[in-house]
């Protein structure tokens, strides 16, 4: 510690109006390592919020997030994040993120556990019974249609367009005419 950093905080604001140097510092800031330093990997990643797809570094120290920040070698946001991509490490580490799958009933008033296989196989009865359901072969002029309006998909801004080229395929392979993603990246 030398004379600088013994004198008085005003004192030493007034020795550097813009707060450019020393006076900016105190002797815990001077002592505080950044949460990127101590990382033992950087996973470069998306950010899951919207269709933008801005590029993230994601720090991991110990098998745990550590920081997320924006990625200076993406091309579209070059490092930059908004608000909501700035905490996206609350996503995963947040006490209220549901780990379960949870399903309510139709007209029921509580939400019931499930465990994942049993969700998924109501989902692919739903969809099935859904197609059988509402299947049209031909119009009323006997053109073939071979389709069904009874469901639709909405991708994500998570799932690229690799991903969501082969959603398109399972949909239109099942059927459905209304077919749509976020994803433009």
């Amino acid at each position: 510690m030398d004379a600088f950093d013994r004198l008085p905080p005003l004192v030493r604001q007034l020795r550097d109006p813009l707060a450019l140097g020393r006076a900016a510092r105190s002797r815990r800031s001077a002592r505080l390592v950044a949460r990127t330093a101590e990382a033992d990997a950087v996973v470069r990643s998306v950010c899951p919020y919207c269709a933008v797809g801005c590029g993230q570094r994601v720090y991991v120290r110990d098998g745990a997030v550590t920081q997320i920040e924006g990625d200076p070698d993406s091309p579209i946001s070059r490092g930059r994040l908004c608000p909501k991509g700035a905490v996206s490490r609350a996503l995963h580490e947040h006490p209220g993120r549901e780990l379960r799958v949870r399903y309510r009933r139709p007209g029921g008033i509580r939400w019931e556990e499930l465990d994942l296989e049993t969700a998924m196989d109501m989902i692919a009865d739903r969809v099935l019974a859904t197609r059988a359901a509402t299947w049209e072969d031909t119009d009323p002029e006997g053109r073939h249609l071979h389709r069904t309006r009874g469901f639709a998909h909405l991708g994500g801004a998570t799932l690229d367009n690799e991903e969501n080229y082969l959603i398109k395929k399972l949909f239109t392979a099942a059927g459905a005419v209304s077919i749509e993603n976020q994803a433009r990246i």
